[in-house]
C-alpha cells in the first residue's frame, strides 16, 4: 500500500508559526515561491532570535564546532543528507523560515528526535474489535499526550541523548511522558519494565525519518525525527501498564485514529501512516485513487 502523503510538499506550514512560540518575535514573512534556498531574495532580513533558555547553556544546548558529521557524542549529521554552512552557520535544508539563529533549540543544525506511536485496536467489552459504522474498517488507538507548551495533542517524543540509541530514546520517552516513570518506584520500575520489553522488543514498524515541519524550526535549527509504530496486537501488553501523564506531558489517553485528529507539528502525517499500515479506518469519505 502507497501513502498518498509525501513529507517533501508543503514542507514549512507550522515552521512559519508567528510569532516565534514563547516569545513575541515575529518572523519574516515567507511566500511560498521563495521558501527555497536556490531562489534568490536580496532582501530577505530575517530576525534573530535565541531564547534565553538556550543562550544560558544547559546541557541539552550546545555552542557551534562542527556539522555534517559525528561531534564527539552529538550527533550532527543530517538524514535528509548534506547541508549547506554559510558563514558558519548551518542552513535549513528545506528552506526559509524566516528566522535565523537557534529559537528554542538547544543544537545548531538538526535536532534529533524520536516518536514512538503505541497502538492498538479498540475493542468493545467483550474483546471483539469494533469497527467504523461507515467505512466497515476497525478502529486503531494510539497513546497521545496534551503537551504543556502548547497544549495540543501529540505523540509521547523526544529529544535523542547524546550517545543514546534511537531504541533507547524511544523508550524512555513514552515511559517518562506517557506511564510517569520518573515518579515511580524501585519495584514498579521494575516491573514497568518487564511489560515495557514485551512491548519494544518485538517487531516495529519505521514511519518515518527526517525533517519535520515544527513551530520550533529556523533557519539555522531545526527538528528531525525517527517515528517509529510499536504495534500491540491483542493489547494484553498495554492493558498492563497503567497511563499516567509526566514529564513534558499534561494529560495522556488513547485515541482514535481518524483523519479527524488535530495533533501538534505533521505528527498527523504518521499517524495517517500507520492508520494504512494496519488497513485501519481512517477517512469515512476515502477519496478514489488515493491509495493503490
Amino acid at each position: 500500500m502507497l501513502s498518498c502523503y509525501n513529507p517533501n510538499e508543503n514542507v514549512h506550514n507550522k515552521a512559519h508559526t508567528s510569532p516565534y512560540p514563547g516569545s513575541k518575535v515575529e518572523r519574516s514573512k515567507v511566500p511560498t515561491d521563495k521558501v527555497g534556498w536556490l531562489v534568490e531574495w536580496e532582501d530577505y532580513r530575517p530576525a534573530e532570535y535565541t531564547a534565553a533558555s538556550v543562550l544560558a547553556g544547559p546541557t541539552w544546548a550546545d555552542p557551534q564546532i562542527r556539522f555534517n558529521e559525528k561531534d564527539g557524542q552529538v550527533e550532527r549529521r543530517s538524514l535528509t543528507g548534506l547541508y549547506e554552512v554559510e558563514n558558519g552557520r548551518p542552513r535549513n535544508p528545506s528552506g526559509r523560515t524566516g528566522l535565523v539563529g537557534r529559537g528554542l533549540l538547544g543544537r545548531w543544525g538538526p535536532n534529533h528526535a524520536a516518536d514512538p506511536i503505541i497502538t492498538r485496536w479498540k475493542r468493545d467489552s467483550s474483546g471483539n474489535k469494533i469497527t467504523h459504522p461507515i467505512s466497515g474498517k476497525n478502529i486503531l488507538q494510539f497513546v497521545a499526550i496534551k503537551r504543556k507548551d502548547c497544549g495540543e495533542w501529540a505523540i509521547p517524543g523526544g529529544m535523542v541523548d547524546p550517545g543514546e540509541k534511537i531504541s533507547a530514546t524511544l523508550k524512555r520517552e513514552f515511559s517518562e511522558e506517557a506511564l510517569n516513570s520518573l515518579q515511580k518506584s524501585r519495584a514498579e520500575k521494575e516491573e514497568m519494565e518487564k511489560q515495557m520489553n514485551r512491548l519494544f522488543n518485538q517487531e516495529h514498524f519505521v514511519v518515518y525519518k527526517g525533517y519535520v515541519d515544527d513551530p520550533r524550526n529556523t533557519d539555522n535549527a531545526w527538528i528531525e525525527t525517527e517515528a517509529v509504530n510499536y504495534h500491540d496486537e491483542p493489547g494484553e501488553t498495554m492493558d498492563n501498564l497503567l497511563l499516567e501523564a509526566g514529564d513534558d506531558a499534561g494529560k495522556v489517553k488513547w485515541v482514535d485514529i481518524s483523519e479527524k485528529l488535530k495533533l501538534y507539528a505533521n505528527h498527523g502525517n504518521f499517524i495517517k501512516l500507520v492508520a494504512e499500515k494496519w488497513g485501519a479506518h481512517w477517512n469515512e469519505d476515502p477519496v478514489p485513487g488515493c491509495h493503490k
